[in-house]
């Protein structure tokens, strides 16, 4: 069996050699003491690999600014779980209003378009990583006997906008009918649903005589 020093040298080297720009340079440059000790004092406990996750996930928050957190997992119940770890001194001694007002509405945002938070402090990971596994297992358990559905047979248009806003670029028909396993001709009704109503607009590329990708509006999101 793997050990965790070995799992995780190459769980990163694979998420360095993924990734270019500024995301390969944040996995190449920031200290990932607290990270680490998350995944190896509770992850591994919990789960004995790093399969599904990816460290510095980029999103898009409310203001269309990117944001990284600190891990995603793409859990097995069809939702995707963000973990943070929370220094006191960055989160809470040296924040201003500003920051704070910031970094509660983000996670109001991401809530709302269909990530589930999970915040862990810095200190209760490096000294107490026996109460964040139990509270984590705790979570975990209210989706254990929840089946998820093969395949999604109604679908609304604001579901789809959610989706677009997790992936945080310019979507096709395809990347919506893969996700909610729907055919082509169903999707297509929904994106010129979308499109009547100015919730999502083509984006022009090449000569432009092909619409092929699509961006969520400005202010979509007061919509859904």
């Amino acid at each position: 069996m793997m050990d965790f020093e070995q799992a995780y040298a190459e769980f990163m080297q694979n998420h360095i050699g993924r990734r270019s720009g500024e995301r390969r340079g944040r996995l190449i440059s920031r200290n990932f003491h607290g990270e680490k000790l998350f995944l190896q004092n509770i992850w591994w406990v919990l789960k004995g690999n790093l399969d599904n996750l990816h460290p510095e996930y980029e999103i898009m928050d409310w203001r269309s600014r990117s944001y990284f957190a600190d891990f995603a997992w793409k859990t097995p119940w069809n939702f995707t779980l963000l973990f943070e770890i929370k220094g006191f001194a960055k989160h809470i001694r040296d924040m201003d209003r500003n920051g704070f007002d910031n970094d509660s509405n983000r996670e109001l945002f991401l809530q709302g378009i269909g990530y589930r938070l999970i915040s862990l402090t810095y200190d209760n990971v490096a000294n107490r990583p026996e109460l964040c596994t139990t509270l984590l297992r705790l979570f975990f358990s209210q989706f254990q006997d929840v089946q998820v559905p093969e395949q999604v047979t109604q679908l609304g248009e604001k579901e789809v906008i959610k989706f677009a806003l997790r992936l945080a670029r310019p979507f096709r028909p395809i990347d919506v009918s893969r996700n909610f396993q729907i055919n082509y001709r169903t999707t297509m009704r929904i994106i010129r649903q979308l499109l009547a109503k100015g919730w999502i607009v083509p984006v022009i590329t090449g000569k432009g005589d092909r619409v092929v990708w699509y961006r969520v509006a400005d202010g979509a999101i007061h919509f859904i």
